[in-house]
């Protein structure tokens, strides 16, 4: 089970490492890892396999890979919620993320004037059912993120950086996802083709989805790692497989910079509350404790 909190590591080899990563090797257990290996294995063979096989790969392995990523998510949040909470919570976010998409491909509101293409199948409303899974795959990390930063669970700060963190990842997918023909914009924009109202919506979008399912306190440990590899591959993979290296670069500061913020942050929930001494009233209490105590 992943713990809420866990035993610092004050010597060896981790101990000069950053807070949270020395923290993260008491968390993990074997069905972790196998996802977590097959899910980078996915994402890391994605451009290999489109070199050898062609474009046309990319709409297998992706919905695999957001799959992996979804049940190695949920594997996290099962093991700290428990079974009723997530499968409340996933039909929250997958619902209302499916609803404001059908909105937003029909009206325009809330990330401008865009259309799914007939790519990324089956789906439901004119919006690929891909897409409220990935919306799945990344806001308890998100949640995660705002955790370690702000020490809470509810709250504007929590919500911002929540809302935060998930449009800073868009900085890097929707560029991606429309040099690879999933959605086109109506009317280009001025990031990369992409309008800026676009972001707001993102934010907004993840902001109400977040005020709607108000989730329980999720494991910093595990899910936070999960934030530094998007952040790797899509900085990496972005700049030097996919030729898009104005996204990489951009999502890259503002991503990275979140994760930095996160990976140096200790907040209030992970210190252990300190040791209270019982008080001392009588003479004869005073005697018995000694002269430390009797202070």
């Amino acid at each position: 089970m992943f713990r809420q909190q866990f035993t610092p590591i004050t010597d060896g080899p981790l101990a000069s490492l950053p807070w949270v990563v020395g923290r993260w090797f008491s968390a993990v257990d074997r069905v972790y890892l196998g996802l977590l290996s097959l899910w980078l294995f996915s994402m890391v063979t994605l451009p290999i396999a489109k070199w050898v096989w062609g474009p046309e790969v990319l709409i297998r392995i992706i919905p695999l890979s957001t799959v992996l990523q979804v049940g190695l998510v949920l594997w996290v949040v099962l093991q700290a919620w428990g079974p009723r909470p997530t499968i409340q919570a996933t039909l929250l976010v997958t619902a209302a993320t499916l609803i404001i998409e059908a909105v937003g491909t029909a009206t325009g509101f809330p990330f401008g004037d865009y259309t799914y293409t007939e790519a990324l199948q089956p789906q439901l409303l004119h919006v690929p059912l891909l897409i409220p899974l990935a919306w799945l795959m990344m806001l308890p990390v998100a949640w995660a993120v705002a955790r370690q930063i702000t020490g809470q669970t509810a709250g504007w700060r929590f919500v911002s950086i929540s809302a935060l963190a998930m449009t800073a990842w868009d900085l890097f997918l929707d560029p991606q996802m429309v040099a690879w023909g999933f959605w086109v914009w109506h009317q280009p924009g001025a990031y990369f083709g992409i309008p800026w109202l676009n972001f707001a919506g993102w934010f907004l979008t993840a902001a109400v989805v977040t005020l709607l399912v108000r989730p329980q306190p999720v494991p910093v440990a595990p899910l936070l790692p999960i934030f530094g590899i998007v952040w790797f591959l899509e900085t990496f993979g972005l700049f030097f497989w996919w030729n898009l290296p104005g996204p990489a670069l951009v999502g890259g500061v503002v991503m990275g910079s979140l994760l930095l913020w996160a990976s140096l942050a200790k907040p209030a929930w992970a210190t252990p509350p300190p040791e209270k001494r019982r008080p001392v009233h009588s003479q004869g209490e005073r005697a018995a404790a000694g002269p430390e105590e009797a202070r």
